[in-house]
């Protein structure tokens, strides 16, 4: 007698009731939970993102009180009158910001973003070396004259080791780096090394702020346009030897040489 053929559910030590899998269901489950997986890390980044989203205008939010802050009470305002102005706590501050320090970078940053573009403006005004450094120093000197209390909280800032983590490292140093950046093209014309541009720009700062800070402290004895056309004198005078052109020698001077 024939045997017939036993299908899987009557064979010895199948279980009853049950179908086995073939191979391409088991890979299409395991693709399935593979997409649930993702869908749920999707969800979570849309999540995260909308959170990040949140804490970046929080922080931007928070920095704007810092500068209001700063107009009201001074250079010297504390976290508890800058939280004031923003109308929550000192806590939720130091929640966005790890300390002072962090506060104050921020606003230097968000400082430097409205400056620098006026300085590049105002050096880009002209081609002529001596009309950039002059207008450059005219900006400055109006930002500082425009809200003296943000200059002295921006320029000098908190006192601490944390200076050193400082991104902007000084707003000094950046508008430094800015006039290095412009000098540079004229010196390489006047046939010289265009390396020196980079402590001329920062000496040039270094003058117009220490002039500007005791301007500021003297109760400005002078108007704003005659001390910016001083220090453009005084430092053009020092840079007009180096971004001029040498005067190349005449046939007759070849010769005597």
């Amino acid at each position: 007698m024939e045997l017939e053929a036993m299908s899987p559910s009557s064979q010895p030590g199948a279980p009853t009731g049950r179908r086995r899998r073939t191979s391409g269901e088991a890979q299409e489950r395991a693709e399935h939970r593979a997409g649930s997986t993702a869908a749920r890390a999707s969800t979570r980044d849309r999540r995260d993102s909308r959170w990040d989203e949140h804490r970046r205008a929080r922080r931007a939010a928070l920095v704007d009180a810092a500068v209001v802050a700063v107009g009201r009470h001074g250079a010297g305002v504390g976290m508890d009158e800058i939280a004031a102005v923003a109308g929550t706590s000192k806590t939720v501050v130091y929640r966005h910001f790890a300390d002072r320090s962090d506060l104050h970078v921020a606003v230097c940053t968000r400082v430097a973003e409205q400056l620098v573009p006026t300085l590049r403006a105002a050096m880009g005004s002209s081609d002529q070396p001596r009309d950039m450094l002059g207008a450059a120093i005219e900006a400055y000197l109006a930002f500082l004259e425009a809200d003296p209390e943000l200059y002295r909280f921006v320029v000098h800032g908190p006192p601490g080791p944390s200076d050193a983590d400082d991104p902007i490292t000084g707003l000094s140093d950046l508008v430094g780096d800015q006039a290095a950046a412009i000098l540079a093209p004229a010196v390489e014309r006047a046939g010289r090394d265009p390396v020196a541009a980079a402590p001329w720009g920062h000496a040039v700062v270094g003058l117009v702020r220490a002039a500007a800070d005791w301007w500021l402290r003297a109760g400005r004895p002078m108007p704003r346009r005659d001390l910016a056309a001083h220090l453009t004198e005084l430092a053009w005078a020092g840079l007009s030897g180096v971004v001029t052109p040498e005067p190349r020698p005449t046939p007759e001077a070849k010769e005597d040489l």
